[in-house]
């Protein structure tokens, strides 16, 4: 019998696989569900998997954290002998973190047809190890499905056969739309946070920084905070704080404190996030999802990189990109705040329905496979 092994490995493919995994209920083909472990906080993924619906893993790699380069290595070890087990009719995978590409380039090796789900986005940018993970596992992959038009033009430009490559939709998109209802006001997330009941909905912006160039170096991530801090003196900016973050920090003896301005928190929830984005005045990040999750909402965002692989959600979308110069980024919150930011429009398949594209393309694929292969031993 036909089978996927489907692949998560960090928080930003928990909202990924669930829709997927969702749209293949019901059907005749067994989804077994491998976590790598790459995203080490344990509390925080049961709270994604239990708020998203997602399966308990039949494996869990339980890598943990370490460099790019160890990460990858040590996935690509541990997930050898899982794909030999499972003897898979192929392996999806989503979104462009370490386990990503580890993954992908396993099933490659083995000669197992490799899904990928979110292919063809790019920054242009290598020195982000996403861009390296993105670029890698799309040449390896034999179903590319895709989350904007723009995606297919970069596939075929890097010798993608057209044929292979599907433009689908958002399935970030399918997941918060299913769970809009269920999102947490975030009062309720915040009542145990004594100055957050001084915040009004519509009047808090939201702030996430994760990116190694953002955070890794102390004087960048100094300069930012002055910065953030600065800009909170005008709005109340809730922070909840990314454990990298979070241990670089500490490490430079920053601590939440109710002398900053910035209302640092502790990582939140899907549902919980979801709630606190909806309402917000303004999103400031360096997260790739939330630049899309703000554009589906209406939210304004201004995203803290040089650059973004998600164009869309500048040219159509409520995003702009400003880089890390605190006067580019007190001047875009001061706009926003006078002007109420730009009004994008949710891009095409942005409709709830991707994973329902992406269900209805594999079964095609695999029952075409099974005709060939049929065919060829019969």
């Amino acid at each position: 019998m036909d089978s996927i092994l489907a692949i998560v490995g960090a928080r930003p493919n928990f909202m990924k696989i669930a829709s997927v995994l969702g749209a293949l209920r019901g059907v005749d083909v067994p989804t077994p569900l491998v976590h790598t472990g790459q995203h080490y906080d344990e509390t925080m993924r049961d709270t994604f998997f239990q708020q998203l619906g997602i399966p308990e893993p039949d494996v869990d790699l339980e890598v943990g954290s370490a460099s790019h380069t160890v990460q990858t290595a040590e996935i690509m070890i541990r997930f050898e002998p899982v794909l030999e087990r499972f003897a898979p009719s192929a392996v999806l995978v989503v979104g462009d973190v370490n386990s990503t590409m580890a993954c992908a380039l396993v099933a490659a090796k083995k000669q197992v047809p490799v899904i990928h789900v979110e292919a063809g986005l790019r920054s242009r940018d290598r020195s982000m190890p996403e861009e390296i993970n993105r670029v890698v596992t799309d040449q390896v992959s034999e179903l590319l499905f895709t989350t904007e038009r723009a995606a297919r033009e970069n596939l075929i430009q890097e010798g993608v056969a057209d044929e292979k490559i599907h433009f689908v939709g958002n399935v970030m998109i399918d997941s918060l739309l299913r769970n809009a209802e269920r999102s947490v006001p975030f009062r309720s997330s915040f009542e145990r946070f004594g100055r957050l009941q001084l915040v009004e909905d519509g009047k808090y912006g939201v702030v996430t920084l994760h990116r190694p160039s953002n955070v890794d170096e102390p004087r960048v991530l100094t300069a930012l905070l002055e910065c953030l801090e600065r800009v909170a003196k005008r709005i109340p900016l809730i922070f909840p704080v990314h454990p990298r973050t979070s241990a670089r920090l500490a490490a430079m003896g920053r601590t939440p404190s109710n002398d900053s301005p910035l209302l640092m928190v502790p990582p939140l929830g899907y549902l919980e996030m979801a709630g606190l984005m909806k309402h917000a005045a303004v999103v400031l990040t360096d997260s790739g999802g939330m630049q899309e999750e703000t554009t589906a909402l209406g939210v304004p965002c201004l995203t803290l990189r040089e650059n973004t692989e998600r164009p869309i959600t500048v040219t159509e979308g409520t995003n702009t990109v400003v880089g890390s110069d605190p006067d580019r980024i007190e001047h875009e919150v001061a706009a926003i705040l006078t002007t109420g930011g730009k009004q994008g429009k949710c891009p095409e398949f942005w409709d709830g329905k991707a994973s329902e594209r992406i269900r209805d393309v594999l079964l095609r694929w695999l029952r075409l496979r099974g005709a060939i292969e049929e065919k060829v031993h019969g």
